[in-house]
């Protein structure tokens, strides 16, 4: 069964089919197949023993699906995958202290990161608690006073109100001197984190991180809340193990809070294999039944009824629940996903949604300013393997996204620095594929140039003194220069499929969902729509570019090329004047007013002139 209007090669001689041909399009990459040869026969064996179309097929296929698999990969279930928790490294320790602080009702204090996973993990913990008669306090660092992970002012703070636990999620792995004072002041510490981990580790009661060098449990593509969850099913087993449940007080459920673990999953973009897979799967239903007071309003809030998916929650409830880390209230996000007082956490959801519109308000400034003035350097430095921009002023919660689209505006790693009065500077490092960002500041601060600093491959934050800033920056050019060029001269778009307008369709999408969920490690589905006429072209919101496509047998469909309006993509569409075009992108629902409708949002396009063949 194919899928209506798909299809990825000529059908007559097995040629490649003319948009394959594209050496050079808009955004300079070469057009290439995802899925590769070798694997075309796992596809077919994957549509004709599963009765899966064979679009979905090769997209399996190009992703690494084998069809003895398949079930799994496509039914993914928590009983199949889930690991016991005893193969974390610490966790029965951390589980046995922890139960203990429940039964005995000891005061305990969560710490957590200001981001999504650091909110839904501290949320997991209270929720817990709470079905068990207990609860916590809790404190989410500020971004611009405090930054990352735990400090010892914090900790003094939390030990002095009473906590003689302290749970840090979502960090801590590193951070030995807060928690050697934490120690000294008579508490425990017990660290959920995912975070790349040193081989020296912080004198903590219990140390659990799949990421930590010893740890063997095979499971480093959990988000902290997926470490915390599987820490409190360690604790659940640990309290019934004990025969501390009974007829008054029974087991929770603990199927109920996966909501949380799917937000925080899908939002660190960490990938969507193995047990991340089914802890998405099954939080997507659970969210669905609207049962946490705090999701349900935001989603009230912002007008989303359908039932959501990965998209929902990396691009609509994400980027509001960060904005309170990034330039509000550090808070806001933890006691919203905590919340049972439907009143209060309307107020708080409306709130989040205001200063996500703040967020976006000021993005769209300095944006602007740092692609100006990355681009001014770039033009008499054409070769240099990074992009940079820093301003005075400039807000330490968004020079991440800063750093992204610097990235996306010039295909190099970035780097943005916000400057603080004193000559001290915080920034944020994106990268692309192949070049390892995290591991170039770490060795960036080893080399005298950062104060601290640190990441994985393609994302880093850091801390600076002005005066080093030219030879940081010039550190960081060489450090990946030779990375960069390998990267940028492989660089090309991986395609899934060919469309024509009239196979985007509801029913399409119904079919691709069999491949999803989707996000990192399992990317959205690309395609292309070959020699398809672009129409009614023009600048909306000041730097989108929204048109129209049409095929030559009169099917439509509604597309938008975000943040193109001064780009070679832009261009292109612009001043095609009707002209045919080889287009490229990711097919999307779109929600408004009630109404769905299928849009193309446009990655990349060609002149099907200029193809080779």
């Amino acid at each position: 069964m194919a899928a209506p209007g798909a299809k990825l090669r000529d059908d007559d001689d097995r040629q490649p089919a003319s948009f394959l041909l594209v050496e050079r399009s808009a955004r300079g990459l070469r057009w290439i197949e995802r899925l590769q040869p070798e694997r075309e026969n796992l596809a077919l064996a994957i549509s004709q023993g599963s009765d899966i179309p064979d679009i979905v097929a090769r997209i399996l296929a190009a992703r690494g699906a084998l069809p003895e698999t398949i079930h799994e990969f496509l039914s993914p279930t928590l009983k199949a995958l889930m690991p016991d928790p005893s193969s974390f490294q610490d966790m029965d320790k951390a589980a046995e202290r922890f139960a203990k602080a429940v039964r005995e009702k000891e005061p305990i204090a969560v710490f957590g990161d200001y981001d999504v996973d650091g909110a839904a993990s501290v949320a997991l913990i209270r929720r817990f608690l709470r079905t068990h008669g207990h609860d916590a306090q809790f404190y989410i660092p500020d971004r611009m006073l405090e930054g990352y992970g735990p400090n010892i002012i914090a900790f003094e703070q939390l030990v002095g109100d009473g906590a003689t636990l302290l749970i840090t999620v979502d960090c801590g792995t590193v951070a030995h001197k807060p928690i050697a004072r934490a120690r000294d002041l008579g508490a425990d510490a017990i660290v959920l984190d995912h975070h790349q981990a040193d081989e020296q580790l912080p004198d903590a009661l219990a140390i659990v991180n799949p990421n930590r060098l010893d740890d063997i449990s095979g499971q480093g593509h959990l988000a902290a809340a997926g470490v915390t969850y599987m820490f409190l099913v360690a604790v659940a087993r640990e309290l019934r193990n004990t025969n501390w449940y009974g007829d008054e007080n029974p087991p929770p459920d603990l199927m109920q809070w996966l909501d949380l673990v799917a937000l925080a999953t899908v939002c660190d973009v960490v990938p969507l294999k193995g047990l991340n897979r089914a802890l998405v799967c099954r939080g997507l239903e659970v969210m669905h039944r609207r049962q946490n007071t705090g999701l349900r309003s935001l989603a009230d809030t912002v007008g989303l009824t359908a039932a959501p998916t990965s998209y929902h929650l990396g691009y609509v409830l994400g980027p509001r629940l960060n904005a309170g880390g990034r330039i509000g209230r550090a808070d806001l996000a933890a006691r919203l996903l905590s919340s049972d007082d439907e009143p209060a956490a309307l107020e708080i959801a409306a709130t989040l949604d205001r200063l996500n519109a703040e967020r976006r308000a000021m993005q769209d400034t300095l944006e602007e300013e740092a692609v100006a003035q990355a681009d001014a350097y770039l033009l008499e430095h054409p070769e240099t393997a990074i992009a940079f921009a820093h301003g005075e002023g400039w807000h330490k919660g968004v020079v991440g996204l800063v750093a992204s689209r610097l990235v996306e505006q010039f295909g190099r790693p970035a780097l943005a620095v916000a400057w603080e009065e004193g000559g001290k500077g915080s920034g944020s490092a994106r990268s692309i594929s192949g070049a390892n960002i995290g591991v170039a500041v770490r060795n960036a601060v080893e080399a005298g140039h950062l104060e601290r600093g640190g990441g994985h491959e393609m994302a880093a934050g850091f801390s600076l003194k002005r005066k080093n800033a030219d030879a940081f920056f010039q550190f960081m050019a060489n450090e990946l220069s030779s990375q960069v060029s390998t990267a940028r001269a492989e660089e090309n778009l991986k395609i899934d499929g060919a469309l024509m307008a009239s196979g985007a369709t509801r029913e399409f999408m119904e079919v691709l969902d069999r491949a999803g969920p989707f996000g990192a490690g399992n990317p959205q589905p690309r395609f292309a729509f070959p020699a398809h006429r672009c129409r009614y072209a023009k600048v909306v919101g000041g730097k989108h570019v929204r048109c129209t496509l049409s095929a030559s047998d009169g099917g439509r469909v509604s597309a938008i090329a975000f943040n193109a309006a001064e780009t070679a993509v832009g261009e292109f569409l612009l001043k095609s004047d009707g002209m045919p075009l080889h287009v490229v992108g990711r097919l999307r629902r779109n929600e408004w007013g009630g109404q769905e409708k299928i849009e193309l949002n446009i990655e990349d396009v060609a002149d099907p002139r200029t193809a080779r063949g």
